[in-house]
């Protein structure tokens, strides 16, 4: 018999198709918020863009803008983010962006919760040191990329000092509502879209190749696969098809959705944490140049669960290697750790640092120590 539990995230609702402006407006009347602080990226900030475009439509009830959230979410600006928030007596702050600012506004509300003020202060709250805190002022987030960050009660922020990121978790860490506008997606780079739809694949298949069955998960991350799939070609087709930047947007929720059964992912994500808080790989990146090779890696335990995700790729009677692998460099992304500056002298310290990531426990073919990782590292050399 199948055991097991399914844990929901403490959100209200999640918007789509809708302009994120006039969502935002109607969202915060029904919170009762009156003090909207915005945080993004200054990639996003400047006069014609979205972030812009929310402020004026905000009017005087946007308080303040913090736009110096960096890649990987460090310690140092999730502190920063805080203290201006704070100063601006926010009541409910707004991420517009990728996973890098929506997971450092969820660490910034646990900060304002515990009136933490430093990043060593920040440090004392990894993994669920912030549980019993209180909730007080909450997000919302607006993704502009397909990482799935904002539908998660955790969050990765970097500890710039050890070059390690951490992991944060509170029950209401997930924002209170989200709004999928595929409008928002215009700008984001071609590179970042492509690999934060690898990211969402990633999230999709891992969960479908794990030995543990979770029916109501495995129907998520099986419907989210086909969207994604279907989705990004559809964009690189023809990149301002909003219809398909939306059906990528929909296939990112639900593939991410499915974890919530509490599985676990596997080696991808876990060796893509390594690389990207210790050695700089982009987020999505990590998943282009890993999934490729963890799969091969894995494929002598889990065949069967692989050849159905091939198939729900389009590709019957391909490997799932080759599926994802066909649709990264398709999509025009790279696949080998060479293409992304990894070279074989760091194998084994990657493969040291990796093994302290918990997905390193949830693989489906077990993983003994440093020389597995460097193994699969090999494969995508």
């Amino acid at each position: 018999m199948i055991t097991g539990a399914h844990h929901f995230p403490s959100m209200d609702e999640v918007v789509y198709g809708r302009s994120a402006a006039d969502a935002v407006a109607e969202l915060a009347d029904a919170f009762g918020a009156r003090r909207l602080f915005v945080v993004t990226t200054r990639s996003l900030d400047h006069a014609q863009g979205a972030v812009s475009g929310l402020r004026q439509a905000l009017g005087a009830r946007c308080v303040g803008l913090f736009s110096a959230v960096r890649a990987h979410s460090p310690r140092e600006d999730v502190i920063a983010c805080a203290a201006a928030a704070r100063t601006a007596d926010a009541d409910l702050l707004v991420a517009l962006g990728g996973g890098s600012v929506i997971d450092a506004v969820k660490v910034v509300q646990l900060c304002l919760w515990g009136d933490v003020r430093s990043t060593e202060q920040v440090g004392e709250l990894v993994g669920r040191g912030g549980r019993n805190l209180a909730p007080g002022v909450r997000m919302i987030a607006l993704p502009t990329t397909l990482s799935a960050a904002e539908f998660t009660p955790f969050a990765g922020v970097t500890d710039t000092a050890r070059h390690a990121k951490e992991g944060y978790g509170h029950p209401k860490l997930a924002p209170r509502a989200v709004v999928l506008d595929p409008r928002l997606t215009l700008e984001t780079p071609e590179t970042l879209w492509f690999s934060t739809g690898l990211k969402a694949v990633d999230h999709a298949v891992e969960q479908l190749c794990n030995p543990e069955r979770a029916p109501y998960a495995d129907a998520l991350a099986e419907a989210g696969l086909a969207h994604l799939t279907k989705g990004l070609a559809a964009v690189k087709a023809r990149p301002d098809d909003l219809d398909a930047r939306l059906e990528c947007q929909f296939g990112m929720w639900l593939a991410i959705s499915g974890a919530s059964a509490g599985r676990g992912l596997g080696a991808s994500h876990a060796i893509g944490h390594t690389l990207g808080g210790g050695y700089g790989v982009p987020h999505g990146i990590t998943s282009c140049v890993m999934l490729p090779a963890v799969l091969a890696w894995n494929a002598s335990v889990n065949g069967e669960r692989q050849a159905h995700v091939a198939a729900l790729m389009g590709r019957p009677g391909a490997s799932a290697a080759e599926a994802v692998g066909d649709l990264a460099r398709g999509l025009g992304l790279p696949t080998r750790l060479s293409e992304v500056g990894i070279q074989p002298a760091q194998f084994q310290a990657i493969g040291e640092a990796t093994m302290h990531d918990r997905g390193v426990r949830s693989n489906p073919r077990p993983i003994s120590g440093p020389a597995d990782i460097v193994q699969i590292l090999e494969l995508a050399a």
